[in-house]
C-alpha cells in the first residue's frame, strides 16, 4: 500500500530523491495494529490539515511583507470584492466573512485606527453601522491582493488547470457535506475557532 511519491525541485522536474509518502505510512501503521479501524479518510484528512498549515504560514509570510494581517486582508478584500463604493453594514461584512459581529467590530476598530476604513451609522436604522474602505485601505489591499493570490497560483501550479478544477470540485464536495453533516457552516481562517 506504502507508494512512494517524486520530490519536485523549483524546475517541476521529478527529483531523484523519492521518499514514502508519510501520510501512507501512517494509515499502513493503523492498519497493521489496529486491524478493522477505518483508515481510508488519513489519505485525505491528514494532507489537508497539513496544507492547511503549510498555505496559512506561507500566506501570512506574504502578508507580513505586505505589512498587513490575515483578518486585515480578510476585511479590506471584502470591502474591495463588493464593489462602488466599498461600503457595507456591519451585519453584511460579518456575514460575507463568515465571522461573529465581536470579530468584525474588532477588525474594523483595528483598520479604522489604521486608516484603512471609516465607519459611519447607517441611515434609516438605528443601530446600522455602515463601514468603508478608505483610499489608503484601497491601495493597500490593490497592493497586496496580487501578491497572495499570485504566490498561491505558484503554489498549486504542480497540478494541471484540470486537476485544479477537479480538485476544487471535489473540496466543494467535501466542505459542503461535512459542514451538512456537522451542521457547521461557518468558516473562518485557518486556526481560528
Amino acid at each position: 500500500m506504502a507508494r512512494e511519491f517524486e520530490a519536485k525541485d523549483g524546475g517541476g522536474h521529478p527529483g531523484a530523491d523519492a521518499s514514502p509518502y508519510p501520510v501512507e505510512e501512517i494509515a499502513v501503521a493503523w492498519e497493521r495494529e489496529r486491524p478493522g479501524t477505518p483508515v481510508s479518510s488519513i489519505g485525505i484528512v491528514t494532507p489537508i490539515w497539513q496544507l492547511a498549515k503549510l498555505l496559512g504560514d506561507d500566506r501570512r509570510r506574504v502578508l507580513a511583507r505586505a505589512g498587513m494581517d490575515p483578518a486585515t486582508l480578510d476585511l479590506l478584500s471584502v470591502l474591495r470584492r463588493s464593489g462602488e463604493p466599498y461600503t457595507l453594514t456591519t451585519r453584511e461584512l460579518g456575514r460575507r466573512s463568515m465571522v461573529t459581529a465581536g470579530a468584525v467590530s474588532q477588525r474594523v476598530a483595528r483598520a479604522e485606527r489604521e486608516g484603512l476604513v471609516t465607519r459611519r451609522p447607517g441611515e434609516g436604522r438605528p443601530r446600522t453601522v455602515l463601514v468603508e474602505l478608505t483610499p489608503a485601505g484601497h491601495d493597500l489591499i490593490e497592493a497586496t491582493v496580487d501578491q497572495v493570490l499570485y504566490r498561491e497560483a505558484e503554489l498549486i501550479d504542480g497540478l494541471t488547470p484540470a486537476q485544479q478544477e477537479q480538485l476544487a470540485g471535489l473540496l466543494r464536495i467535501l466542505l459542503q457535506d461535512t459542514q451538512r453533516k456537522l451542521g457547521d457552516d461557518r468558516i473562518g481562517q485557518v486556526g481560528e475557532a
